[in-house]
């Protein structure tokens, strides 16, 4: 079976290795790789010198001159492979002057002729010895720099391979030997000294990835392919982790598959962080799906590459015809030369840039899409296309013509294009009402929370306690405090929000502010410092009470705006005197009513426009630019103007001035009056056809000393009336089920029995509660108390 055999290449090797150091010790002593210094050259050619003449005169005295130069040889090869060719010549000289020496007899009778011949055959054998021993010591010396060469080029790799985490490997397919590094052992958390075969590898690997790994493996020992790899390990004590595998068979000159190398590497901060790109693309997607804009991404030259789900409804198509759709054939005829030319214009310079046109949608409607493309930019800063997106303004384009056409028209139609402007003024106010409204949501909703704790508490409270009178007392008292402050917010909130016509009453500002003060707090954040100085005092100014609120209540939110978390808003109210006519204003006493902020502040500029319908210093979809416009068209119909102060980094101060009238205010209570001691019992239907509201009310009732007859609707209610003479008084609510409301109660009583009192009650400022309290009927708010209740009876009961 292949890979059966175990490991046994680290023997050998290390006997080869073994080999190789001595090798090298030896090498670096007799050759050193660096030159020695010249006394260490000295002694050497010294010593070499005085062995060859101990050796001479050892073996053969000091008699004849047999052997005079053969033992130089040696000191010549030796002096010269340690010091060099240089060095090498003092032997080779020394052993030509002792041979001359003994030849002459000790220096007392000249050479021979024989003698003569011997010296110079010893003089060229000694130079080609020289030159031998240097070209020797010249390879050596090479041999060991590349030797030291390889070494550190083998320690260079295996740091990088540590660095990197690689691992190589190797398995002879002919013995079946598998060579396993210690990095790729590290990377698979194979023990160094565990025994590792071919066929336990896949015990490593995870068992969800085993399967593959071991088909992979199978293939390539049975086809002799190169293969590439990712599995997760079977350890996940430290987490999921993952490892990429390469291998590629090595064939001998007759292309027979003899080995096959490889390497493994830890991707798992490669894998995490695909899944983390993943992942945001995810988010990416999904966040541009749910947008009820038109989104899209290009690669450079305009191709898209990304859609979002708006983009593909638009369009009516499925993605992957959606991406590659040219827009060309969906524009609108008269607008396609100047949308090309500014796209090509806006591509062409890689800013960002606007287009607006109409478009053809997929149920075939012209639409008019205004876009912002941006550029976006790799992570080496190079341009790689542009993202977009783009927003419906049909709506807003078909207002502005509307507008528009007004403004045509106020010379010959000034009083019908008057109530255009007033409609349209209203239905703005009524806009910015529910939009400043929804703002506040979160806040009222945290004082509902807040509000019915007290009650259900309260109640469960007395639930559990039903005997004791004081507990019970103070907890029902806290109850009705609770639902009272409730019944205030929720008018407050819904004369806020209501739809009639405008009604200039004389109100003392300072109490309309004072009363308001919850709404702002709420629009404005717990980011912010809320300040309120209040001067005014009891002076009064003929306005239309919900308009101001609005208006004030724009002031707050513009000042939030352009005020970073941490900053203050202050409201400040104080009375002023105008000596001479100042623009719009003519001279008078005022009332001066002041939003200040600390935000960055306007320029000059941005003030002369401030007021101007439609302009805006906010991001694309961020403002309408109608806030200041309904302030200051607020302040001119109530007889006063708008001053606004401001400096680049300063801060703002917009201010409402409005004329003071002298005359009475608008009274702020009734008279009390104990209505529930002065009731007559009478006989009651109560319409209603909420079960536990009219519940609620029957009781009420019934404390009343009144006896109650139920219906749940309007024809309910007319069958009761039929059948039961004895019914003095109908209590109705205005919103029904059937199609017939309270009020259509109301009218037709009103003509079949003219003489029986009816009260309307409601809790919603729609519908037909206007027809309601346009009529002679007594009118009551949801939710009312018994005394509000008694109240509406006794109103309703002729006198």
């Amino acid at each position: 079976m292949r890979g059966a055999k175990v490991e046994k290449r680290d023997a050998p090797n290390l006997a080869s290795d073994e080999h190789r150091r001595i090798h090298a010790l030896v090498s670096a002593w007799l050759i050193p790789p660096v030159p020695p210094p010249a006394w260490r050259c000295a002694v050497a050619a010294l010593i070499g010198v005085a062995m060859a003449v101990l050796m001479r005169i050892a073996l053969l005295g000091l008699h004849g001159g047999v052997g005079a130069t053969q033992p130089f040889f040696p000191p010549i090869m030796l002096v010269t492979l340690y010091a060099g060719w240089r060095w090498g010549l003092v032997p080779m000289a020394a052993g030509a002057g002792f041979a001359a020496w003994l030849w002459s007899d000790q220096g007392v009778a000249p050479m021979s002729e024989d003698e003569l011949a011997t010296m110079v055959i010893y003089l060229l054998c000694a130079v080609m010895v020289l030159v031998a021993a240097e070209g020797l010591r010249g390879a050596m010396r090479g041999l060991a720099q590349a030797r030291e060469e390889r070494a550190e080029a083998e320690a260079r790799l295996r740091v990088t391979q540590s660095a990197a985490g690689v691992g190589p490997w190797d398995y002879d397919l002919v013995t079946g030997e598998l060579y396993v590094s210690p990095g790729a052992r590290r990377n698979m958390g194979i023990s160094d000294t565990a025994t590792i075969v071919l066929d336990d590898v896949p015990r490593y690997v995870h068992p969800d990835d085993r399967a593959m790994m071991s088909e992979r493996i199978q293939r390539t020992l049975r086809d002799f392919e190169d293969y590439e790899v990712e599995y997760r390990l079977a350890d996940t004590s430290k987490g999921e982790r993952w490892i990429h595998g390469r291998g590629e068979v090595v064939r001998d000159e007759d292309g027979k598959p003899v080995r096959m190398i490889g390497l493994n590497f830890d991707v798992t901060n490669r894998r995490r962080a695909e899944e983390t790109v993943r992942e945001s693309e995810a988010r990416f997607r999904a966040l541009a799906d749910s947008a009820p804009a038109l989104m899209w991404v290009t690669r450079p030259g305009g191709v898209r590459e990304f859609v979002n789900r708006a983009y593909v409804e638009f369009a009516g198509l499925d993605y992957e015809t959606a991406v590659t759709l040219d827009w060309r054939t969906r524009l609108f005829p008269e607008d396609l030369p100047s949308i090309l030319k500014a796209q090509s214009q806006g591509e062409a310079s890689r800013q960002p840039f606007q287009l607006e046109g109409r478009y053809r949608r997929a149920d075939g409607a012209w639409r008019w899409l205004k876009s912002f493309s941006q550029p976006r930019f790799d992570a080496a800063g190079e341009f790689a296309g542009f993202v977009g997106i783009a927003f419906d303004t049909t709506d807003a384009k078909q207002a502005e013509a509307k507008l528009t056409g007004i403004n045509e028209l106020l010379e010959e139609r000034v009083e019908a294009a008057v109530a255009e402007r007033d409609a349209a003024q209203a239905a703005l106010l009524q806009s910015q009402k529910l939009e400043a409204i929804g703002q506040l949501t979160g806040g009222v909703a945290h004082d509902f929370n807040n509000l019915l704790t007290v009650i259900i508490g309260a109640l469960d409270v007395v639930e559990r306690n039903p005997d004791d009178e004081r507990r019970r007392t103070r907890m029902v008292s806290a109850a009705l405090a609770a639902a009272k402050r409730g019944e205030k917010l929720t008018q407050h909130l819904l004369a806020f929000a209501r739809r009639q016509p405008l009604k200039p009453e004389v109100c003392r500002v300072d109490r309309l502010i004072a009363e308001s003060e919850g709404l702002l707090k709420r629009a404005l954040g717990d980011a912010y410092t809320f300040n309120l100085r209040l001067g005014g005092g009891v002076r009064s100014a003929r306005i239309d009470a919900g308009q101001f609120e609005a208006a004030l209540l724009n002031l707050v939110v513009n000042a939030r705006d352009a005020t970073p978390p941490g900053g203050e808003v202050t409201i400040e109210s104080r009375p002023v005197v105008i000596t001479k006519k100042q623009g719009e204003l003519e001279p008078g006493p005022y009332l001066r009513v002041a939003v200040r902020d600390t935000g960055m502040g306007m320029d000059a500029a941005t003030i002369a426009r401030a007021v101007e319908p439609f302009f805006t210093t906010k991001a694309p979809g961020e403002g309408t630019g109608l806030g200041l416009s309904q302030v200051y068209g607020f302040a001119r119909q109530s007889g006063g103007s708008v001053d606004i102060e401001s400096k680049p980094g300063q801060g703002a101060t917009v201010a409402l001035l409005l004329p003071i009238d002298e005359g009475a205010p608008v009274a702020d209570t009734i008279p009390a009056v104990d209505h529930v001691q002065a009731q007559v019992p009478s006989r009651v239907l109560l319409v209603e056809d909420d079960p536990q509201v009219a519940e609620l009310v029957g009781v009420m009732l019934h404390d009343l000393g009144h006896s109650v007859v139920r219906a749940g609707g309007v024809d309910e209610a007319l069958t009761r009336l039929a059948q039961d003479d004895g019914i003095q008084l109908v209590l109705s609510d205005v919103i029904m089920p059937g199609g017939k409301s309270g009020v259509d109660l109301a009218e037709q009583l009103a003509t079949d029995r003219p003489g029986l009192p009816v009260v309307l009650c409601s809790g919603y400022t729609g519908g037909d509660q206007g027809r309601a309290r346009a009529g002679d009927w007594p009118f009551l708010s949801k939710p009312f108390s018994l005394e509000s209740l008694a109240q509406a009876l006794a109103q309703a009961r002729p006198h």
